[in-house]
């Protein structure tokens, strides 16, 4: 048996991408919907995977609301290894869930840990650095992967790297510390300094180093999981929906990289990656036309630019507007401009106030 075989991925599908509302709903979430191409981008996470990490290989974490259509989307994927947590209770829990399993399943277990909604636009790069970050845990090291910054982001963590750090280099370097989201001012000087990297949220680990992380660092989490049954007990799942509910609500950043010893990361060079935090960032993404319009279906456009429009059942035009998004739906209709896409989601809490189910 080949040391790769004892490789896994977890693959995070909870969340539920309100900022893509109306497009974006519970039981259709932004993970499974497609923004260019034929595939969404949790089918995109499997694919470009798939060289390094066959889809037996694959986990996926989500939510109920969302199993089923990603189930119908992944059939490649085994169904027992979709799993949906009984509670939204953070990424420590859930990774500690997959590694608990996968531990019961293989002791030699090494897991990469990846969202479902980004898109790498060069995968063959991005698995350049996804190799030697499998081959660093499994000599028993925590591994993250650091975006090199583009631009002073506020919405994103950093991973700080020693100084005069070589950008691209296949061998890992250690973490220095890890950075809350900061304000323009320090995301700024963090840019120019060149050793501060986003945290994209990909993280590489054998299962037992991280179980013996999550015992020192989150010992009632750890207690919780460690009194489930193996993966393939007929009382796995009762035991889940009684324990996993009562661990606690905290992210892996927080509970285990900001406090282990041995971490390490590496500081790549561009692979095209975005998190597609929003309606803009999907318009920054896509091909634009003469007038920096981008139209997914029918438009007619008369002194209009730089907009983003996706109605696929009408004709939609436009007349003297400019950077507007507009998503079109059955049952709804978002107009916004295209500076505040980022504020969607305060949209979405309003629905919610309202108990507005329907729309949700």
């Amino acid at each position: 048996m080949s040391r790769a075989s004892s490789h896994y991925g977890l693959i995070l599908a909870g969340g539920r991408g309100t900022r893509f509302w109306p497009r974006s709903r519970r039981s259709h979430a932004k993970q499974v919907l497609r923004f260019g191409g034929d595939r969404s981008l949790i089918q995109q996470t499997v694919d470009r995977l798939r060289p390094v990490l066959p889809p037996e290989r694959i986990w996926i974490l989500t939510n109920d609301h969302l199993r089923a259509e990603i189930v119908r989307q992944l059939p490649e994927v085994p169904k027992a290894q979709i799993l949906a947590e009984p509670a939204q209770r953070n990424t420590a829990p859930a990774i500690g869930l997959a590694a608990h399993i996968l531990q019961s399943i293989d002791a030699n277990a090494v897991m990469g840990v990846f969202p479902a909604d980004h898109m790498i636009s060069k995968p063959a790069k991005y698995l350049q650095f996804v190799r030697p970050a499998f081959k660093a845990a499994s000599a028993g090291k925590i591994v993250v992967l650091g975006i090199q910054p583009r631009w002073p982001e506020t919405g994103y963590g950093y991973i700080e790297f020693p100084k005069g750090l070589k950008p691209g280099s296949r061998q890992p370097l250690p973490v220095r510390q890890f950075r809350e989201k900061p304000d323009l001012k320090t995301a700024t000087r963090y840019v120019r300094s060149g050793n501060f990297y986003w945290n994209a949220g990909m993280f590489f680990w054998k299962t037992s180093v991280l179980l013996d992380a999550l015992r020192e660092f989150q010992p009632k989490t750890a207690t919780l999981l460690a009194s489930l049954p193996a993966f393939t007990d007929r009382q796995f799942s009762s035991k889940l929906k009684h324990a996993f509910p009562n661990c606690e609500n905290v992210s892996i950043d927080y509970a285990v990289l900001e406090k282990a010893p041995n971490v390490v990361g590496f500081a790549t060079t561009d692979f095209g990656w975005s998190d597609v935090g929003s309606w803009n960032a999907v318009y920054e993404l896509l091909p634009r036309d003469a007038n920096a319009n981008v139209f997914r279906g029918e438009a007619l456009a008369h002194s209009s630019s730089g907009n983003y429009v996706d109605a696929e059942r009408k004709l939609v035009a436009l007349l003297g507007v400019k950077d507007l998004v507009i998503i079109d739906t059955p049952d709804a209709l978002l107009i916004a401009d295209r500076s505040r896409a980022q504020e969607v989601g305060d949209l979405v809490k309003k629905l919610e106030q309202q108990n507005r189910d329907d729309l949700l």
